[in-house]
């Protein structure tokens, strides 16, 4: 049986979901199908004390709950012949442990266990248009409601099927662990009722709001639940995009090009590297020359013994220093003047690097391109805009090309382009047959997506006590959004020639999605984004690591201005009560105020995203001795002792997946703060693996480290994928100014330090294939 639900036009206003009558649809089936349909309306409201900022009436989460909203009818709930049920959930699992809380709300509206609820990612599905994109924390956002009534009036016709079957009413019956017990004693699982309850035709159906639980009656929902699917990944038997078993598909690596962007132009030796060992195809493609081998350690070898004449890259010649000059050149002048009669004027610039989103997983799909179809393998966040880039590329008609989404190892963004898919059917249907495409780690930060370079510039003028004015003019090597919002149309429109598509839609993100929490007067900030030659996107955060930054830095400085306390200063002029809670939260688990020896400092930053709040509390040790401590093979540096960090995320579906979540946040933001950069020199990154791009280590991660996810409150859950990174990256910021009284420019704090790796070759691309699996991989 499948259920949907919709509101039922009454022709008057519909305030709010806890008023509203839901429609559900039971779909023709062999079984209990439901879908959910929870129409178009929405209302948005703020009561704040000062001029409100978009994202306080209206954020990007609104707006891409609203855009799924049309299409939710389309997603069914499941009820099987066993008594499980079944979800096929139109998002990507990338290790944010989404199937699991998606498990959780079935589960609860169903008075079912969880582990009798399983949640598989969907195909690409063309006709859920913008309800098929993850990003931006919105998947529970947006989903949590769809899914909970679909499941909700699945019980509803389970139930009436028992009436019917048991004799008695509805609303007696006792329901637990998928079996329905009548009062006159008799019962019935789920599994005997679920063909009892299916129709033969779609049907309407309504639900009465009353039906849904609130959170007071949660059993399931609220409660500390592993990853249902954490003992399959330690154990080696979930399946990822290299494990899957699909006849046919061998190995094949891409050689790529020397400098950021060029183009393969010419193989000088394809015959002689057909006679290497197992290698059995090459193939010159768009972005390089693909080899296919028995083994990826045989691709290695090819691609390495392969002698390429290469066209010129996007940024030939060009260097960090160049691209920032063309950043300058593109800022817009602050408007507030620089001395105000009778003000003080607080002012800093501050400029961010290119980083890698550094994802466990590097690109990987395997594709079988034949016989005038195409199937595709990967783990996909735009998986419709993945499948008509396909389609493009080899010349098919949408139709013709299935896409399958397969759980990812990381993402941070770089997954929200099909590159991986669109290189895999090129290469299959060059060669005449499937493969399985992986990049080579040392691919990643060369030629993969990378978070832009920018620059932040603030003014702010304080008098009497009170801050004015604050003003950011943020300026940004162009954000990638060509994956559009899920969907074609959207897609193409970014990819125009103007580049004005792309823009469009990184200002709406910005506006939508930068807020400054505080009291400050009148409160301007403005994104310009220029220089389209990398490629980018929209990595963990998107725009708030830098942005965040930048601001709590200047906050820090505005309290020193006013001779105030950091936290006391944040403390009265924050303007919203979750951000005040969450930072008392950190202030008190952490000490804030304690004495610190000279060389260490504490830090204390906020963020206000996601329908939520964040605070981060660190402690940095600054000292030389443990600035030039020696690691092997490590860039050291100041060092986080100490870090606690708090989330509140308004109604918690998992409190453990949410401490799993700002956990990976923190170690994002420390290593945006201090290590995890790229460097441009010559028209080529210099970084080539997790070897010399310092993402965050081992002997970084402070060894008192506590995550608290703040209790559930309210009926509607926020994000926490992503809100954990910027009062991360802010708060260890904010410690370094403290404990070196000097507050820093440039992020992270040691890309100009010298170089310490041994930059690896460029020509050929990739290091020797790995000897014993172990001590010399890459």
């Amino acid at each position: 049986m499948t259920l949907s639900h919709s509101e039922p036009d009454t022709g008057k206003e519909r305030p709010g979901v806890s008023r509203r009558g839901f429609l559900g649809y039971v779909v023709a089936a062999g079984t209990l199908v439901v879908a959910a349909d929870v129409g178009l309306a929405s209302s948005a409201s703020a009561a704040v004390p000062s001029a409100p900022q978009p994202p306080e009436l209206y954020d990007l989460n609104d707006a891409l709950t609203d855009a799924a909203l049309p299409t939710s009818q389309l997603i069914t709930v499941t009820i099987n012949k066993d008594g499980s049920a079944s979800f096929e959930i139109p998002r990507a699992e990338v290790g944010q442990g989404i199937t699991t809380s998606t498990a959780m709300i079935i589960a609860e509206e169903l008075d079912l266990p969880v582990e009798k609820v399983h949640v598989t990612l969907a195909p690409a599905r063309p006709e859920l248009l913008f309800n098929q994109l993850t990003g931006g924390s919105n998947t529970t956002v947006s989903t949590y409601t769809p899914i909970r009534v679909a499941a909700a009036i699945a019980k509803q016709q389970l139930l009436e099927a028992a009436a019917i079957l048991l004799g008695g009413t509805a609303e007696r019956f006792i329901v637990k662990g998928g079996v329905v017990t009548a009062p006159n004693g008799k019962t019935a699982t789920y599994g005997e009722l679920a063909t009892k309850a299916a129709s033969s035709t779609t049907k309407q159906v309504q639900l009465d709001p009353s039906k849904l639980k609130g959170s007071s009656e949660f059993k399931v929902l609220g409660k500390p639940q592993n990853r249902l699917d954490a003992h399959d990944i330690v154990t080696g038997k979930k399946q990822f995009a290299m494990d899957l078993d699909i006849p046919g598909a061998l190995p094949t690596m891409i050689c790529r090009p020397p400098t950021l962007n060029g183009t393969p132009k010419a193989v000088r030796n394809k015959a002689d590297v057909l006679k290497l060992p197992g290698v059995t195809d090459i193939a010159i493609i768009p972005t390089g020359v693909a080899v296919r081998a028995e083994t990826f350690g045989q691709c290695i070898d090819g691609v390495r013994a392969l002698q390429v004449d290469w066209g010129p890259g996007s940024v030939e010649g060009q260097n960090d220093e160049s691209v920032l000059a063309n950043l300058r050149r593109a800022e817009l002048p602050l408007a507030v003047p620089k001395v105000p009669v009778l003000a003080k004027t607080v002012e800093a610039d501050f400029e961010f690097m290119f980083r890698s989103s550094a994802a466990l997983e590097p690109y990987c799909a395997v594709a079988d391109v034949r016989d005038g179809s195409a199937e595709i393998w990967a783990g996909l966040k735009s998986p419709i805009v993945a499948q008509g880039e396909v389609a493009q590329a080899i010349g098919l008609p949408q139709g013709k090309v299935k896409v399958h989404v397969v759980t990812g190892g990381g993402s941070f963004g770089h997954k929200l382009f099909g590159n991986h898919a669109v290189e895999a059917a090129q290469a299959s249907k060059a060669f005449g047959k499937p493969v399985r495409l992986m990049w080579h780690r040392a691919d990643e930060p060369r030629q993969g997506r990378l978070h832009p370079m920018a620059t932040s510039r603030i003014r702010a003028t304080v008098l009497a006590g009170n801050v004015l004015t604050f003003e950011q003019r943020h300026t940004s090597v162009e954000t990638s959004f060509r994956h559009g919002l899920g969907e074609m149309l959207t897609s193409v429109a970014t990819k125009l020639p103007t580049g004005l598509g792309n823009l469009g839609v990184a200002e709406a993100v910005f506006v939508l999605s930068q807020e400054m929490p505080y009291n400050f007067g009148v409160v301007d900030q403005t994104l310009t984004e220029t220089d389209q030659r990398f490629n980018t996107g929209s990595m963990r955060n998107v725009y708030s690591p830098d942005v965040g930054c930048a601001n709590e830095l200047v906050v820090d400085m505005l309290a020193k201005a006013m001779g105030k306390d950091p936290y006391d200063f944040r403390m009265e002029f924050l303007k919203n009560d979750k951000v005040k809670g969450v930072l008392r939260k950190v202030a008190e688990v952490g000490g804030w105020g304690k004495k610190m020896a000279p060389g260490t400092a504490q830090g204390i930053a906020i963020h206000k995203e996601y329908k939520g709040a964040s605070a981060c509390l660190v402690e940095i040790d600054c000292r030389p001795e443990t600035v030039n401590r020696k690691v092997r093979d490590g860039v050291t540096g100041p060092r986080v002792t100490k870090a606690v960090i708090a989330l509140d995320a308004g109604l918690v579906l998992n409190p453990r997946g949410i401490e799993a979540q700002i956990m990976g946040g923190f170690a994002d933001g420390l290593a945006l703060a201090l290590t995890s950069s790229v460097h441009l020199k010559d028209g080529h990154f210099l970084e080539a693996s997790w070897d010399n791009y310092f993402y965050t280590r081992q002997w970084n991660i402070p060894q008192d480290f506590t995550a608290i996810a703040m209790p559930s409150n309210g009926e509607q859950p926020g994000g926490a994928g992503e809100a954990g990174v910027a009062c991360s990256v802010a708060a260890v910021a904010c410690a370094y100014a403290r404990a070196t009284g000097k507050v820093p420019k440039r992020f992270p704090i040691n890309h100009d330090d010298p170089i310490a790796f041994e930059v690896k070759s460029f020509v050929p691309p990739v290091p020797e294939s790995p000897t014993d699996g172990l001590s010399h991989t890459y």
